[in-house]
C-alpha cells in the first residue's frame, strides 16, 4: 500500500464529471504534480484529497486510514493555496504560529517550531514584519512554513507560484523543490506550468479532460508521450501523419508521404493511421540534399538562446529549433536540409481508439 492512494476516485457535479476514475499511488517522501490545462479536474483532485470537495465514488487512503469522508480538519494536511492566504493583521511570526495554536501546542514548543520553520525558508530577520510588507516570493514562503510547521503527512500547493513573476517563479521552484527535499514532505503540487512540473516533480501527472492520461516520470512524459495531447502540451511536437506498411516487436516501418521511416517502439498493426512525434530541438539543419527532407526557411524567431525556424517541406511544416552559436543564422527563403536520428521519433496513435486497441493486443 502507497502512503497517498487514490482508487477510481470520480467527481461528479450535476451530470458533469469532473474527475473520471482517478488512480494513483505516491510514495512516502515522493514529490507529485498534478499537471495539466485548466478545466482538467486536477484541482478538483487535489480538494477532493484535502477534504474540501465530496467524493462522487472511490476511495482515499492515507497511511493505510480510509479518509474518503473525512472532514478536512481532521486529516492534518498542510496546504499552500495560489493566493497564500495569509492573515494581514497578523505578523510573519503569528501567520506560522496559527496552525500550532489551533492543535493546542504549547506556547514554548510553538515558539521553537515557529523559529525552526522561519529558518527553513529564509524569512527568520523577518517574524516581526506583516504580509504587507514582504514581496510575492518572501509571502509565499511564509504561506510554505506555516503549511509545514505542523508537520503534515502529506504537503498540498494549488499553483503556488502562479503570482509571482518569471524570474522569481523559476528561483522559487528550485528553492521548493531543495525545501522539500530537506523536510522530506509527500507533496502533491497542482500547475498548469509544464516546465515548473517537469523540473521539481519526481512524477508528473498528466490530466486531460478529467482522465489521468499519463502517470511517469518527467524524462519518461517529455520523451515518450502516450498520445497527441501530451505531445503537444508538455513541450512542442512536430506531428506528421503517417501509415504503418509493417511492424515487428523491434521496429514499426511508417510512410509519412514519400517519406519512409522506421521507429522503435509499439508495434502498430500494418495499415494504421499514425503521428510521427519530432521534437524542434531534435531536428537538425544541415546543407540542402544532404538531410530526410528538403525544405525552405518559412519564418525565424530569436529566442536568445536559440533561434526557432519554421521550415517548409514535402511532408509538411517543420518547427526546428537550433542553438545560437554566434554565427549567421538561416534566412527567411533560404535552403536547407533537416535531419535527425532514429532514435529521436515517436509513434502516436492517430485517435483515443487506437491507443486502446494497442494497449489491449498482448
Amino acid at each position: 500500500m502507497s502512503f497517498l492512494q487514490l482508487t477510481d476516485v470520480t467527481k461528479f457535479y450535476g451530470s458533469t464529471c469532473a474527475v473520471q476514475a482517478m488512480n494513483l499511488a505516491v510514495e512516502k517522501g515522493e514529490f507529485v504534480s498534478l499537471l495539466g490545462p485548466s478545466g482538467c479536474g486536477k484541482t478538483t483532485t487535489l480538494q477532493m484529497v484535502a477534504g474540501f470537495e465530496a467524493v462522487s465514488s472511490g476511495r482515499i487512503e492515507l497511511a493505510g486510514r480510509d479518509i474518503t469522508h473525512a472532514k478536512a480538519n481532521t486529516r492534518g494536511l498542510g496546504i499552500v493555496f495560489q493566493s497564500y492566504a495569509l492573515f494581514p493583521h497578523m505578523t510573519v511570526a503569528d501567520n506560522v504560529s496559527f496552525g500550532l495554536e489551533m492543535r493546542k501546542v504549547a506556547k514554548a514548543e510553538r515558539k521553537e517550531r515557529v523559529a525552526q520553520a522561519l529558518a527553513l525558508v529564509h524569512l527568520d530577520q523577518h517574524a516581526t514584519r506583516y504580509p504587507r510588507e514582504l514581496s510575492g516570493g518572501q509571502r509565499q514562503r511564509v504561506a510554505l512554513a506555516r503549511a509545514l510547521v505542523i508537520e503534515p503527512p502529506v504537503l498540498l500547493l494549488d499553483e503556488p507560484l502562479s503570482n509571482l513573476d518569471a524570474k522569481l517563479r523559476e528561483e522559487m521552484q528550485f528553492e521548493l523543490r531543495q525545501i522539500q527535499r530537506k523536510v522530506g514532505t509527500t507533496t502533491v503540487m497542482v500547475t498548469h506550468d509544464q516546465s515548473e512540473a517537469m523540473s521539481i516533480s519526481d512524477r508528473v501527472v498528466v490530466m486531460e479532460a478529467g482522465r489521468a492520461t499519463q502517470i511517469d516520470h518527467p524524462h519518461r512524459v517529455y520523451e515518450h508521450p502516450r498520445t497527441r495531447f501530451i505531445s503537444t502540451f508538455v513541450g512542442k511536437a512536430n506531428l506528421l501523419p503517417g501509415l504503418v506498411t509493417a511492424s515487428s516487436a523491434a521496429r514499426t516501418h511508417v510512410s509519412v508521404g514519400s517519406l519512409a521511416v522506421q521507429v522503435e517502439g509499439p508495434a502498430f498493426r500494418p495499415g494504421a493511421a499514425v503521428l510521427l512525434s519530432v521534437r524542434p530541438e531534435k531536428l537538425q539543419l544541415v546543407p540542402a540534399v544532404q538531410g530526410r527532407l528538403d525544405g525552405e526557411v518559412g519564418e525565424r524567431f530569436f529566442l536568445g538562446s536559440q533561434w526557432l525556424y519554421r521550415v517548409m517541406t514535402p511532408v509538411g511544416d517543420l518547427m526546428v529549433l537550433a542553438p545560437n552559436d554566434g554565427r549567421n543564422a538561416l534566412a527567411e527563403g533560404e535552403r536547407t536540409g533537416v535531419d535527425w536520428p532514429d532514435h529521436c521519433m515517436r509513434l502516436l496513435p492517430a485517435d483515443e481508439s487506437a491507443l486502446a486497441e494497442l494497449e489491449a493486443t498482448p
